[in-house]
């Protein structure tokens, strides 16, 4: 027996539906491809051995949607109903499942959006005296004006030309690149401390920006933390193992500056690039550290949201989360 034994209506009907489909897909590739690419990106979780006797909520971050990225396309299938939400301090938008106590229903969703990502250059846009002050503060993790960075700033002092924000930007990234190396060993990397970058020298994308974000804020130069997933060019499909982060600086008269200090100590060919150019190898979920999207995040704020975010019983969970990313 043929598995597909169809008329020739029929058939004539099935392949134009599927033409009708490749052309949308070029429709959409051909007009963003002179600036940016189009991609899709799927974010899979299961949460696992959560009793049904407390109710459960699970926050799931959503892709940000500027001028940067456009989401074509989005998809979310859950085991459970969701709601929308958004934190009101950065503006993040997150999907909410909520499992009432005593439901046993499986805790599954699987998101995925149609993406185009541009080339991120300069951002020309005027900085109002709140954003101003959010990004100048400091976070948990991010001192500012504290006396570890003071040796640094010396460094980076007697090495810039000029007092302007625009040289000193740049000479910060020049120390960043050249004094932190990217690498995972042993336990304390991953929570973009400053304290630990200052001390141990090392970390991963969190930690590099951290450090940068602290100088930067210390000279008075807005910094703005940013995190997704990196979303490599070259390969057409693939999992993602993690995260990636990055920041934007604020220049007087000229706008928010992509920079990447991480990937340029990883990629050294890459040096100049990312002072000021963002590829299209990435895509964004959200922005700022000490997050707040709940009662209990509220009292211990979430040092930054890109993972599902669980709760039980109205408290953080720490139990087995499955997670899986994928592009194509």
């Amino acid at each position: 027996m043929k598995l597909f034994d169809m008329t020739g209506e029929r058939r004539l009907n099935y392949c134009v539906r599927w033409i009708l489909l490749g052309l949308t897909l070029y429709g959409w590739t051909s007009a963003y491809a002179d600036n940016g690419r189009v991609f899709s990106f799927t974010y899979e979780v299961e949460v696992t051995e959560v009793v049904s006797d407390e109710a459960v909520d699970v926050f799931i971050p959503l892709p940000v949607e500027n001028a940067d990225q456009h989401i074509l396309s989005s998809s979310i299938n859950s085991s459970l109903a969701g709601t929308y939400g958004e934190d009101a301090v950065y503006g993040n938008r997150y999907y909410k499942m909520h499992r009432p106590a005593g439901d046993d229903t499986p805790l599954r969703l699987s998101a995925t959006w149609q993406v185009h990502r541009n080339v991120v250059g300069i951002h020309a846009t005027d900085l109002t005296p709140e954003s101003e002050a959010l990004f100048l503060g400091a976070n948990i993790f991010v001192p500012v004006s504290h006396e570890v960075l003071a040796p640094i700033l010396a460094e980076i002092h007697a090495a810039r030309a000029d007092t302007s924000p625009e040289t000193t930007t740049r000479a910060i990234y020049d120390w960043v690149v050249d004094n932190v190396e990217y690498k995972k060993v042993g336990t304390g990397w991953g929570n973009g401390d400053t304290f630990w970058a200052c001390s141990e020298r090392y970390g991963n994308c969190t930690d590099f920006h951290a450090l940068f974000t602290s100088l930067a804020r210390t000279e008075g130069i807005p910094a703005r933390f940013e995190i997704g997933f990196p979303v490599p060019e070259d390969r057409p499909a693939g999992v993602i193992s993690g995260y990636h982060c990055w920041i934007r600086v604020y220049l007087p008269g000229q706008g928010w500056l992509p920079i990447d200090a991480s990937e340029a100590a990883k990629f050294p060919e890459k040096r100049e690039l990312l002072f000021g150019t963002q590829p299209t190898d990435r895509i964004q979920f959200t922005i700022g550290r000490d997050l707040v999207i709940s009662a209990a995040t509220k009292r211990n704020p979430l040092n930054y949201f890109i993972y599902p975010h669980v709760e039980v019983g109205g408290q953080p969970y720490s139990g087995e989360v499955q997670t899986r990313f994928s592009f194509k």
